[in-house]
């Protein structure tokens, strides 16, 4: 286990020091590598906020209360995230032009259910 002494934002990355590396050559043999954080480490969140993982795996539903799908992952625009969405009745993988995608801002997604693991969202079927 390595024990990590500082992380920052660097380009399309994050740079960390890790104990007991002292040089680039230490360093890139490192390079890739996953990094896993115990759940219990991380900060509580608002009431409108989540972690990513949290919202992976939760139905998406409408207002007419039909079932889109499930969410798969997310994606970063900047801006705002966008919800990744297995279409109900499909099995992944899919091809990208089969997933849903729905901005995941105030317009289009309610109050998330936390509980019971539900998007709820202003979105038709054919959107």
């Amino acid at each position: 286990m390595l024990k990590v002494l500082s992380v920052r934002d660097h380009a399309d990355g994050i740079v960390a020091q890790v104990e007991g590396l002292a040089d680039r050559n230490g360093a890139e043999a490192l390079k890739g590598a996953r990094i896993f954080v115990s759940r219990s480490v991380f900060p509580d969140t608002a009431e409108d906020e989540f972690y990513w993982i949290d919202l992976i795996g939760m139905s998406v539903v409408n207002k007419d209360g039909q079932t889109l799908g499930e969410v798969i992952d997310l994606i970063d625009t900047g801006p705002h995230c966008v919800l990744r969405i297995l279409p109900a009745g499909k099995t992944a993988p899919v091809k990208p032009d089969e997933e849903i995608l729905i901005p995941f801002v105030n317009a289009f997604v309610g109050d998330v259910d936390k509980a019971a693991r539900v998007i709820p969202v202003d979105w038709d079927l054919d959107y």
